[in-house]
């Protein structure tokens, strides 16, 4: 059965996509296949689970395997359960390669059309994406089966929820008919202030069910995991501890 592809994301920075990403990729490494896949050019998601400079892998990266539309010659290898297509700066001239040199009929395809190459590998595929809603994003929600919303308890970000939902509906509706919103994923800045209390509670006033009902919280050992790693870290047990709950009920939500 080819694996479930999942989206993380949301054209807000600091909204933990990056380390939920790389965290839920990990924990579903424990029982399944998993490939994890960094498509901000930041690369934050390459650093985290390899703990290398990004710009080890250039030339092997998520670029170069979009543009040969082939993605089996780039995968990086975390654990036996665990892979990565890593990204690093150049990632940022997918736009450009995109409408300049693609010969495709449908640009939004191309990432799906790459992770097709090796989706039968895996039962997951976890997707990183930029806090922007470019060509990549736009990408990573055509390829997806599911998408996780990411609000982190700020205005701009309440902001932004909307309309990342309403950009959902729309690549629905012109490419991806098979794309589901998985739900929105909450978590407080600081769980001391009212503010952030209040627009965690709005936001389920707002969105109802699709709410996931863990909120996240911020956690000094999962900030340290960027430093530390996922393997051979003491504090992986507390880093990891608030996202199982979440997993559940994420693997509860895309289970056919």
């Amino acid at each position: 059965m080819p694996a479930k592809i999942i989206t993380f994301s949301i054209q807000k920075g600091g909204s933990s996509k990056t380390t939920t990403s790389g965290i839920v990729s990990y924990l579903l490494s424990q029982d399944y296949r998993v490939l994890s896949v960094d498509l901000d050019p930041q690369g934050n998601l390459t650093e985290l689970l390899t703990l290398r400079d990004v710009e080890e892998f250039r030339g092997m990266t998520v670029l170069e395997a979009m543009e040969e539309q082939d993605a089996s010659g780039y995968i990086c290898k975390i654990s036996d359960t665990l892979h990565l297509l890593p990204a690093e700066d150049l990632l940022a001239t997918f736009s450009r390669w995109l409408y300049n040199d693609y010969s495709g009929q449908e640009p939004a395809l191309v990432l799906a059309q790459t992770l097709a190459t090796v989706r039968d590998n895996y039962d997951y595929i976890i997707i990183d994406t930029a806090p922007a809603l470019g060509d990549q994003t736009i990408n990573a929600l055509a390829a997806s089966d599911y998408v996780v919303a990411m609000f982190e308890a700020s205005k701009f970000c309440y902001s932004a929820l909307g309309r990342f939902l309403k950009t959902c509906d729309e690549v629905r509706k012109l490419v991806n008919p098979d794309l589901r919103v998985a739900g929105i994923l909450r978590g407080l800045i600081d769980a001391r202030r009212s503010d952030n209390k209040v627009l965690i509670e709005l936001v389920e006033e707002d969105y109802g069910d699709i709410c996931f009902e863990t909120v996240l919280t911020r956690n000094a050992a999962a900030g340290r995991v960027a430093i530390k790693g996922l393997f051979d870290n003491n504090e992986i047990n507390v880093a990891v501890s608030q996202y199982k709950p979440f997993v559940e009920e994420l693997m509860e939500r895309v289970k056919d």
